[in-house]
């Protein structure tokens, strides 16, 4: 196959989906980038922003700039943003819950939009789509129609192993179920789930735990191929605490899914003095429920990504204790930052971090042992320190460069071979 064409879509464009659009241009397999919005600080958009009043400017800017996507030299980004904007719109005054629509459900309109978009209209001359859970399903069935090669990236545990550990937990809280969203999802949505995996000529993950959830839904392992995500060492980087606080922290969305009801539990239980749980992110526990924690716990609601270092850089430890995962990049980036981590097997960071070394793993669902360790971790400071720099050497180890490489070399390799070879 010479010169092979790839279309690489993601509807939001998160970090992981750049990159790997990155691997396949540089190694010249990328013919387009498919997305919503996809913001250019030096194009045309940020030339119109200047003509709005200033907290009006501040306001889209920062949205605008999480949604940062700059295509390579001779690569395309074609971009859908009107329903995107209508979302957003919806989101942010709240009309959407107006409406009846949770926030779940209009992130899935706008995956299932573009994917139907996609398979109409985008793939004339493809040698290869890849594309991400949730966003597949028409492209993939349509592509299979042309002899388009499926490629399929699924960040997070496959839905099935999902919605058994989130109903499991719906059941332990039900005032927590609205929250679990896997423990709900509608029939059209798994059905969908259901077809991407069939149709997907080879599937690509980030950790083992998410092959194993994969490997239990029947998929064969040849069709599967682990390459952890990279961490951000260049633009997160150590700095020195600006007070003698011990802050654990955590980053993310705060709920259930997370486990950060049992974290709120052990902080809570262990009482520490001169020490705080700063917990960063979007709120998904039912309204006035982190009130009742008021013992050292400090809440912020989401924030720029490019303040991250700074909150990162304020703790001594980052705690993930959660539930149901793929690898999460918060753990990566506060690695970068020189942070030792605690968090679960569930977070499939034990292909990255040996327990001991970079960090601390404890069952899930385990408020003893979350006291254990963050007890451990107040009371040895010098040997947490340690930790950190063990975390950031790791980091330096697990770039996205290495990330970049393996995918490239893999999807080169699948595509060398053809759709009959036993790789795909």
């Amino acid at each position: 196959m010479s010169n092979p064409h790839i279309t690489l879509i993601h509807p939001m464009g998160n970090p992981n989906s750049r990159e790997a659009a990155l691997a396949l241009w540089e190694t010249g397999l990328l013919y387009e980038i498919i997305t919503t919005i996809a913001y250019n600080p030096k194009g045309w958009v940020s030339r119109y922003l200047n003509l709005l009043p200033n907290p009006i400017k501040k306001r889209v800017a920062d949205e605008l700039g999480r949604r940062t996507w700059i295509a390579p030299n001779g690569v395309f980004i074609r971009s859908h943003p009107w329903q995107e904007a209508m979302r957003i719109a919806l989101i942010r005054t709240g009309l959407n819950k107006r409406l009846g629509f949770s926030l779940q459900q209009t992130v899935d309109w706008i995956y299932a939009g573009i994917d139907r978009h996609v398979s109409q209209h985008h793939l004339q001359g493809l040698d290869a789509v890849y594309a991400y859970e949730d966003g597949a399903s028409a492209t993939f069935q349509a592509a299979k129609q042309q002899g388009i090669l499926c490629l399929y990236d699924l960040p997070i545990l496959f839905y099935r192993m999902s919605r058994d550990i989130q109903t499991q937990e719906a059941n332990r809280f039900p005032e927590f179920a609205s929250a679990l969203q896997a423990a709900k999802e509608p029939a059209w949505k798994i059905e969908r789930k259901e077809q991407e995996i069939q149709l997907a000529d080879h599937i690509f993950v980030a950790s083992s735990f998410v092959k194993n959830s994969l490997l239990e839904a029947g998929i064969k392992t040849e069709k599967i191929s682990v390459i952890p995500f990279g961490a951000p060492i260049d633009y997160f980087t150590p700095k020195p605490h600006q007070d003698n606080l011990f802050r654990a922290l955590f980053v993310g969305r705060i709920g259930p899914r997370k486990g950060v009801h049992y974290l709120l539990s052990a902080w809570q239980e262990l009482k520490l003095p001169e020490a705080e749980l700063l917990l960063v992110g979007l709120n998904e526990f039912p309204e006035g429920y982190l009130e009742q924690y008021k013992h050292g716990v400090r809440y912020v609601s989401s924030v720029p990504h490019t303040s991250l270092n700074d909150y990162y850089t304020s703790a001594k430890v980052f705690v993930l204790p959660t539930l149901v995962e793929g690898l999460p990049l918060v753990v990566l980036e506060a690695m970068a930052c020189g942070i030792p981590i605690i968090t679960t097997p569930n977070s499939g960071v034990t292909d990255i971090i040996t327990n001991g070394v970079e960090g601390l793993i404890v069952p899930v669902r385990d408020v003893e042992g979350l006291k254990e360790k963050l007890e451990w971790c107040y009371c040895h400071p010098l040997e947490l320190a340690e930790m950190g720099k063990a975390a950031r050497h790791k980091a330096e180890q697990l770039t996205w460069n290495l990330y970049r490489q393996k995918l490239a070399n893999r999807v080169k390799e699948i595509l060398g071979h053809g759709k009959n070879s036993p790789l795909v």
